[in-house]
């Protein structure tokens, strides 16, 4: 009775107990591949901006090797959105055929061939063209970003974003501060310089290479309740009638008044960081800031990214409104623009800080992108129409402020003009933030 009774209470063993391995095999590669999706998701967010603020470095070294017109080169500062607006709205529809992992994976490549062949193919037409293939690897990237953090951890949303959004500011701010430098010590050649970050880029494919076989499933599980609903029913058991149900209405995303808030929320915001990170510099310039601090008070604005990024999402998902955090960091903007109209240079350092914590309003947006919608065909398509929508509304704002600037001679009409597109963006990241899903709002 005492062998029954064991034979009865006792599991069967696992195949691998039973050949004599580890018992636990299976979830050790599940860690072993959570691990690995980690460090996937800092490689690729470290490579979604050096591609631009590293030109941005030696813009006048490359306008000068490639005989670049002023006005082109003015153009280059709308290139990157309006590529993230174009490419954007694929990522959903790629990631559905192949895989978000094997979708990310080319975006890597992508970037790794563009930064590695725009020094080299000579002209103008060919630089912006290799310059528009690494900004297509980083559109697709940006956009399936939150969705995969959604999908593999959908109770980790907020830790996960957070340390995705830090990644992204670090490489930005360290493309920036470390472009010209390191140039200077290879020899000086700005095509050196901007090839050097390629080989960042290479080595964000290598964690993708494995994880390209992503089809939407969490590692080693059958994903989250959402996922599940969203693939649909499984296969019923052999000797099992299967139950017939109908296929999940499509999301009509447009619908949604969040999807729209969140749409201007992230144009907003965006159109605030391309104008911070392309005039800043010549404000405290202009304020008599000499040449060499007014570019570490730009490095300091983007390094605040850094902390503030990885706190900022995990307070948001705590909170049942994200309200609250969207009046801080305007607050912080609208006294950041006031100050630098006030005393430019008297207090230069405090409106560079001021203007580094608005400037996160990036990662709250990417936050609220997986926090308003249920299942990671929603987040996808969240992402795609937020990014997208909003990457256009940002094309012409740093157009606008150096027009401003050069037709009225000063800075007052360009900081009003900051000023006042900080008080949407608020009210917009306010409406953005109200606790509810896309799915609910589109289906009434």
């Amino acid at each position: 009775m005492a062998g029954e009774q064991t034979r009865t209470t006792t599991p069967p063993p696992t195949r691998a107990s039973a050949a004599g391995g580890p018992p636990r095999t299976a979830p050790r590669a599940r860690d072993r591949g959570t691990r690995l999706l980690v460090v996937g998701i800092v490689l690729a967010a470290l490579n979604l901006r050096p591609a631009i603020t590293s030109l941005g470095a030696l813009l006048e070294e490359v306008r000068d090797g490639l005989g670049m017109s002023g006005s082109v080169a003015g153009l280059l500062t709308s290139v990157p959105p309006l590529c993230f607006a174009v490419f954007g709205v694929m990522a959903p529809r790629l990631a559905r055929r192949f895989g978000a992992g094997a979708v990310v994976c080319a975006g890597m490549v992508a970037i790794t061939a563009g930064l590695l062949l725009r020094p080299y193919v000579g002209g103008t037409a060919g630089f912006l063209v290799a310059s528009a293939l690494a900004l297509m690897g980083i559109a697709v990237s940006n956009v399936l970003m939150p969705v995969i953090v959604k999908r593999h951890f959908p109770d980790r949303v907020g830790t996960m974003t957070g340390l995705y959004s830090m990644a992204l500011a670090l490489g930005t701010s360290a493309a920036a501060a470390i472009t010209v430098p390191m140039t200077e010590a290879l020899g000086g050649s700005w095509q050196t310089g901007l090839a050097l970050w390629a080989g960042l880029a290479a080595a964000a494919v290598l964690p993708w290479l494995p994880l390209a076989r992503d089809r939407g499933t969490a590692p080693g599980g059958a994903g989250t309740e959402g996922e599940r609903q969203e693939r649909g029913p499984r296969p019923a058991p052999q000797g099992h009638a299967r139950v017939p149900q109908p296929p999940a209405a499509p999301l009509r995303i447009t619908r949604s008044r969040t999807a729209w808030a969140l749409a201007v929320f992230f144009g907003l915001q965006a159109t605030a960081a391309y104008i911070t990170m392309g005039w800043m510099p010549q404000i405290f310039r202009d304020a008599g800031v000499p040449a060499g601090t007014a570019g570490l008070l730009l490095a300091v604005t983007m390094a605040m990214g850094v902390p503030l990024a990885f706190v900022i999402p995990r307070v948001a998902t705590r909170l049942p409104h994200q309200g609250p955090i969207v009046l801080a960091l305007g607050g912080c903007g609208l006294v950041g623009y006031a100050g630098l109209y006030l005393a430019p240079a008297g207090g230069a350092w405090v409106w560079a800080l001021l203007l580094g914590i608005a400037n996160c309003a990036f990662p709250l947006a990417l936050t609220m992108v997986g926090m308003r919608a249920r299942t990671g065909a929603g987040v996808a398509q969240l992402s795609a129409f937020a990014q997208s929508t909003g990457y256009l509304i940002s094309i012409p704002g740093p157009l606008l402020v150096g027009v401003l600037y050069q037709h009225s001679g000063g800075w007052g009409l360009p900081l009003a003009l900051m000023a006042a597109l900080m008080v949407p963006q608020t009210v917009v990241g306010v409406l953005a933030g109200r606790d509810r899903t896309v799915e609910e709002e589109a289906a009434r």
